[in-house]
């Protein structure tokens, strides 16, 4: 384990970055079992949908996926480093292609036929519906099918992928070179400061001109300002993976950064307890979505200086949960769809449907992937090698090389 203040060798397996690719995955699970019950829109809505939990959905909800975007940057900068382009690009093209094919064909299916079920759009029976969901977009419906749902994250990470791969040694000389004289000098600002102001600069900009223009929709071909903030987030950690002089900053900066996400949090959260003033006021509106952005980087950066600090170190905790969640992920929100659904008309009181819904979809991805990783002709389908590998013994590497590796798995 790394001692407080101390970073991590680079030469060393990233123990600190693979806790908080779990965590992050993890959070995202209860974050799709919370949208099942606030009042924005989602695939089905329990009958007990409310604002309550709604605070706690809007300090994760800035920062959850933006942390994972900029440990997949970190990741391909050392995945490319260990093979030639044309090897990476044929890996990562099967091994991301294969389970978001599936994944739309089989796994993402249910949740578009218990969506329209809910809104009244088709009759009952998933066999019977299965034709249509491949109709040509938009459909006979009021939801596009086939869809990718919940996996555009990893639609957007292959295509993050296949762009930048051309760009592999422009990316790599900036890396070595106007990256690096960039992060010294935020390095040598020692009250820690700068790591928080600078490099969150482009996403207020995106989030002041770029959002109020192009909305989020998650389809890849009209998502322009959602590409803005998700590819620069990867270049980002891209060009800082190597860079001793980041991982120094980010140690000077996470306990200011830290007091910068307490502040952020309260006026988040006073702000969705006042949201009908607060929208009322296109000017107190744009001021907490500008804060909103800080407050994102301000998380990542407390999260990153606090793992290396504390949180380098392996476990079989961690090895198994790194194997895991990239099955966990395609699986967990279909699970959520479908217990929820069956549990409108239970008249069960909140307490317990919505224990019975985390509980099962905990359970169902426990069995899920215990069943997948047994199968090898499963296995690529959920983004796993058709064979399990042997657990070798222990050697010097970055991250990771488990087959959770949409994300890209990285060694030196």
């Amino acid at each position: 384990m790394t001692s407080p203040g101390m970073k991590p060798p680079l030469s060393t397996r990233r123990h600190d970055l693979d806790w908080l690719r779990v965590i992050a995955f993890a959070l995202l699970i209860f974050y799709h079992v919370g949208m099942f019950y606030v009042t924005w829109d989602w695939h089905v809505k329990s009958t007990h949908s409310s604002p309550l939990i709604e605070p706690v959905m809007a300090l994760l909800n800035p920062w959850r996926l933006a942390l994972l975007f900029f440990i997949s940057g970190v990741a391909l900068h050392f995945a490319i480093a260990k093979t030639t382009i044309g090897a990476f690009l044929k890996n990562r093209t099967v091994r991301l292609f294969v389970p978001i094919a599936f994944g739309m064909l089989v796994v993402v299916m249910p949740q578009s036929y218990f969506e329209l079920l809910y809104k009244g759009e088709i009759e009952p029976g998933l066999i019977a519906f299965y034709p249509d969901y491949f109709g040509l977009p938009p459909g006979p419906f009021s939801i596009i099918t086939p869809t990718w749902n919940h996996l555009w994250y990893v639609v957007y990470i292959l295509f993050y992928t296949l762009i930048l791969a051309p760009l592999f040694p422009v990316l790599l000389w900036l890396a070595n070179g106007p990256a690096a004289r960039f992060f010294a000098w935020l390095e040598r600002d020692r009250s820690g400061f700068l790591i928080v102001a600078i490099p969150v600069l482009p996403f207020v900009a995106y989030r002041l001109f770029l959002d109020p223009i192009f909305p989020t929709t998650h389809a890849l071909f009209d998502d322009w300002a959602n590409h803005a903030h998700s590819l620069t987030i990867v270049v980002l950690g891209f060009l800082a993976a190597k860079s001793p002089a980041f991982w120094s900053a980010i140690e000077n900066g996470w306990r200011k950064a830290l007091w910068i996400v307490i502040a952020g949090a309260v006026i988040i959260v006073t702000a969705r307890l006042n949201y009908g003033a607060v929208r009322a006021s296109d000017t107190v509106w744009t001021l907490v979505q500008v804060i909103r952005v800080v407050y994102a980087w301000a998380m990542i950066v407390t999260l990153l200086g606090m793992a290396q600090s504390y949180f380098n170190r392996p476990s079989r905790t961690l090895s198994y949960f790194s194997d895991a969640i990239f099955p966990y992920y395609i699986l967990h929100q279909t699970l959520i769809v479908a217990i929820g659904f069956a549990l409108l008309d239970a008249g069960l009181p909140a307490w317990l449907e919505a224990t019975l819904v985390t509980s099962g979809t905990v359970l169902g991805c426990i069995v899920g992937y215990e069943l997948v990783r047994r199968a090898g002709p499963a296995r690529p389908l959920f983004g796993l090698p058709w064979k399990e590998k042997a657990k070798p013994a222990p050697a010097p590497r970055l991250l990771t090389t488990h087959p959770a590796a949409f994300i890209a798995s990285a060694e030196p």
